[in-house]
Formats: C-alpha cells, sequence, structure tokens
C-alpha cells in the first residue's frame, strides 16, 4: 500500500527550503551582457550557475554522479537521521546553458522500510516542485552576484 509522505520527510525538505531565500521572478527584461558571458563561457556543458546551485543544494546527500558536461547530479540513498526508516534519492538534470525554469528538471525517489525492507513510496509533486524553486533561487542570486546587480 502507497504511503503518502511522511511528516519527517515534508520537515527535511522545509529544512532544506528555510535555507534558501526565494527570489522573486521580475518582468522579463533584456538579459546584461555580463550575464550572457557567463552563461556561454564555462568549462562545463550546462549553465554554470544552475550547476553550481544545484551541488549546493544538494550538498548534505551522499552524490553517487557528477557529470558537468552532461548536467546530471545523481545523489545516493539518503535517510533524514530523525526518520531513519524513510529514505529519499534525488537527480537533477540541467538541460540548457541558459539560466531559465525549464532548463532544470528534478527527480525524486522514495522508499520507506517496512519490516526490514525496502519498499517505494511515492513522492508528492510539491516536494519536487520546491527543490526547483531552492535551486532556481539560489542560481539567480549566484548571477546577480556575479555581474553585481
Amino acid at each position: 500500500m502507497l504511503r503518502p509522505i511522511s511528516v519527517p520527510a515534508v520537515r527535511t525538505i522545509l529544512i532544506i527550503a528555510s535555507l534558501s531565500v526565494l527570489a522573486a521572478c521580475g518582468s522579463r527584461q533584456e538579459r546584461p551582457k555580463a550575464d550572457l558571458a557567463a552563461s556561454r563561457v564555462t568549462t562545463i556543458g550546462v549553465n554554470s550557475y544552475l550547476w553550481r546551485a544545484s551541488l549546493d543544494t544538494l550538498s548534505f546527500m551522499p552524490l553517487l554522479q557528477t557529470d558537468s558536461n552532461g548536467g546530471v547530479i545523481v545523489t545516493d540513498w539518503y535517510a533524514n537521521p530523525t526518520a531513519p526508516n524513510e529514505r529519499m534519492k534525488l537527480t537533477v538534470s540541467i538541460l540548457d546553458q541558459d539560466l531559465r525554469a525549464d532548463a532544470l528538471r528534478v527527480a525524486a525517489s522514495r522508499q520507506v522500510n517496512q519490516a526490514g525492507q525496502w519498499v517505494d513510496a511515492p513522492v508528492q509533486a510539491a516536494t519536487v516542485q520546491k527543490l526547483e524553486e531552492i535551486i532556481l533561487s539560489k542560481a539567480r542570486d549566484l548571477r546577480r552576484s556575479a555581474i553585481g546587480g
């Protein structure tokens, strides 16, 4: 039987969220030239702000794979110490060199321990959405700091 996400898992996500200040989405303006240059002139194949923000956001989880050219970060299973019978695994994909919301995709897997066996459980869509918002906000903050605005 599939169970909704537990309170400790929600608490973990809220802790992550509390560590980030969500940036307001302003009106679309012409992008500063420094921004264009910074997103294109990198040694990695994806937007450097999204890449760094993703690594920073997931820094508390053990990483299995990072591919800066392909823009993929895969974490190992992580169990919050306050909820040891539940664990999560994340995959972050950065799909573009531009800093845009549709250039980021987060996928999450969740398991719960039932009688000594890890069983797949559903992940609330809001959990993935919140993680994407946190990463995007951090990336915007990094860009603002880099271009002095």
